[in-house]
């Protein structure tokens, strides 16, 4: 049974530099057990059935992809296996530009819904991936906030009797964003809490590393990565052996 690890979680962050991807792995409690200690527990990754939405999928375009870019991580690929992903875009009412700022996220947020199964929840906690209107968490030497910054956290959720290993994103956007660029973060963010766990090298699509003048839509390029991520195996979603 997996049931010792619950409220034990590990927090991955991914953060652009220049032209680095730097992952960040941090234990929130210092007597957090490493998956590497859980090996005979849980199942050896397997794919997940597609959902519709990307089975239906197909690139016209030959527009290839960046999946060479997306990092695999311990347990393989981060994969959402029950569909619809339930978000929770924090709703600011202190004044107007916070309240646009809500809904310009959460449409932001909601382009991403052609692609994977969404439903927008109002409670935080009944969230899959929780979007807040918040500076990202300072680490120790740095003096500035990011944009944004998209962390997991992993989970023992239960099947019967039997655990399950699942994660849940956190996303950060800085409220010091102003027009274009919030739709464009949360853009970004939000794709890597669906699973890109990486950057495209390429300035016309939402993953690229840095951010632009001119914030670009969801590409074909983008769509093509997704999709190759749901088409790998994972450790999430399926049920401890």
């Amino acid at each position: 049974m997996l049931t010792y690890l619950k409220h034990q979680f590990l927090t991955v962050s991914v953060v652009a530099f220049c032209t680095f991807i730097i992952i960040i792995i941090s234990q929130l409690q210092s007597d957090a057990a490493s998956l590497n200690t859980l090996n005979d527990r849980l199942p050896s990754p397997q794919i997940h059935p597609l959902p519709a939405t990307l089975t239906n999928w197909k690139d016209s375009t030959d527009s290839s992809d960046y999946f060479n870019e997306v990092k695999t991580l311990e347990f393989g690929y981060l994969v959402w296996s029950q569909f619809p992903i339930k978000v929770y875009v924090e709703q600011v009412t202190d004044n107007n530009s916070s309240q646009s700022w809500s809904k310009t996220v959460l449409n932001a947020v909601l382009e991403w819904g052609v692609y994977l199964p969404l439903e927008v929840v109002d409670k935080l906690e009944k969230a899959d991936i929780r979007i807040l209107h918040e500076s990202p968490p300072l680490r120790q030497g740095q003096l500035r906030a990011r944009s944004g910054e998209t962390r997991y956290e992993l989970y023992v959720s239960k099947q019967g009797e039997r655990g399950i290993l699942s994660h849940r994103c956190t996303i950060w956007l800085n409220p010091s964003q102003t027009g274009k660029y919030i739709a464009a973060v949360a853009r970004h963010e939000f794709g890597h809490g669906l699973g890109i766990w990486g950057h495209s090298p390429v300035d016309t699509d939402v993953m690229y590393f840095a951010q632009v003048r001119t914030p670009p839509p969801i590409s074909v390029r983008d769509i093509n990565t997704l999709k190759r991520v749901y088409e790998q195996p994972t450790r999430l979603g399926w049920p401890e052996i």
